[in-house]
């Protein structure tokens, strides 16, 4: 059973799916040569909205934490490609050490390390999962929601390795978004795999610098297929210097969301779109779904009360806010069961592995779905993205459409390739 989508059955969506779908040589072949000179995340997640008239990645996760949410029809395509993917980087391995996030407490997070250490496993190794955070000092057992548990264990730091008493990993996976920074724990590992490597958090990471690298391969991609690259990219603008918390610069966003605005609007007009444009302004280096507002008029920005202001100034870990992009906002037309949803795409190495609906019912089409209150639904994806069904017309199905959803996923996904190999602190330098 697939949920029904109420999306937009005409307008540029549907003749971008059927240029999609006209294409589908020349894009896989146009994929298979980038990854021959560029290497994918080991896993990635990508927020998309789907406006109907346009359709973009807003967010690039590389610490995807849902992996429990995807259907289980999925399962042997995230076992396949983590396969691939420890083939390519260590194809002895025998052991996989998973670094969790810090937060204990939280079953829904644990029960996607749960899914992880699971895949992993079906995958051929043995999986166990080391926990960085100080209060572990001890095998410490949890209960998950559904009969699971999960063992964390300390981790343990010898010269140049990590492990765990009696656990020699080849390779460590790190589901944990280093938003305070990499600890010292994980520096300097010369003789094992850590993946993703630790430029890849957001101690480092800037979304700026990730949605610069995709808007170059928008436009490539764009130019493959003979469209605007605006249809697939949502525009930006970066804004350094603000403090939230004492209201300071806050003329500079003013200006640089005016900016954005104008740019938007003249977008809308060229293509007939009768909606009110909108920016979403971010913390430049912000996860789960803190620090995140939406600005519909600059004078909205004149009356930020105390709420937003606390909301904007701080983000997980306590990290404060001073750089943030101004995103152009892309509405969701998606709804499910009458509440506003958007794709969730799940990649392991280079390969669509599943996805889910993101559904809140207490948010509007223009605003952030990441939020408390979010449901998560599996089943739309239960039909695999890989097989597009020629022939049928654009909107009617719900392969094809998924599809288009993984095109835009991989897009983003080499988009952080690209961002990972500009930022990587050991990068050969050649003149």
């Amino acid at each position: 059973m697939v949920p029904h989508l109420v999306t937009a059955l005409n307008g540029p969506i549907n003749e971008l799916e059927q240029r999609v779908l006209d294409s589908m040589p020349a894009i896989e072949r146009w994929f298979r040569l980038e990854w021959m000179e560029h290497t994918p995340p080991i896993y990635t997640s990508v927020d998309i909205r789907n406006a109907g008239f346009k359709l973009a990645p807003v967010d690039t996760n590389l610490f995807p934490g849902g992996w429990n949410n995807l259907s289980q029809e999925m399962l042997p395509l995230a076992v396949q490609a983590a396969q691939a993917a420890i083939e390519k980087i260590c194809p002895e391995a025998k052991n996989l050490l998973i670094i969790p996030e810090n937060h204990t407490r939280n079953t829904f997070y644990l029960s996607n390390v749960a899914q992880l250490q699971r895949i992993f496993h079906m995958a051929g190794l043995n999986v166990r999962i080391g926990s960085i955070n100080p209060e572990i000092k001890e095998l410490t057992v949890i209960d998950l929601p559904g009969g699971d548990q999960v063992t964390l264990e300390p981790v343990l730091r010898s010269k140049h390795r990590v492990g765990l008493k009696d656990f020699d990993p080849c390779t460590i996976l790190l589901n944990n978004d280093l938003s305070a920074g990499a600890p010292g724990i994980l520096e300097d590992l010369h003789e094992q795999h850590l993946l993703p490597p630790l430029h890849a958090g957001w101690s480092v990471r800037r979304k700026t610098l990730h949605f610069q690298s995709y808007e170059e391969v928008s436009k490539r991609f764009g130019k493959l297929l003979g469209i605007d690259p605006w249809l697939i990219n949502p525009m930006f603008n970066q804004c350094g210097d603000v403090n939230f918390a004492e209201g300071l610069g806050i003329e500079a966003l003013r200006s640089n969301v005016d900016a954005l605005l104008t740019k938007i609007k003249r977008k809308y007009k060229e293509y007939g779109i009768n909606e009110k444009p909108f920016v979403v302004v971010k913390a430049d280096n912000g996860t789960y779904g803190m620090g995140i507002m939406t600005v519909r008029d600059v004078a909205d920005l004149d009356v930020l009360n105390r709420k937003t202001r606390n909301k904007m100034s701080v983000i997980k870990d306590g990290q404060v806010v001073s750089d943030v992009i101004i995103q152009e906002g892309v509405l969701t037309n998606e709804r499910m069961n009458d509440a506003v949803a958007e794709p969730v795409v799940y990649m392991m190495d280079r390969y669509v592995v599943g996805g889910f609906y993101r559904v809140h019912a207490e948010r509007g089409v223009d605003e952030n779905l990441n939020a408390p209150g979010a449901s998560f639904v599996p089943l739309a994806f239960a039909d695999t993205p890989h097989l597009p069904q020629p022939g049928m017309k654009p909107g009617a199905s719900v392969p094809n459409r998924f599809y288009m959803y993984g095109v835009i996923g991989r897009l983003a996904m080499l988009a952080a390739s690209y961002e990972l190999e500009a930022t990587d602190p050991e990068a050969e330098v050649y003149d």
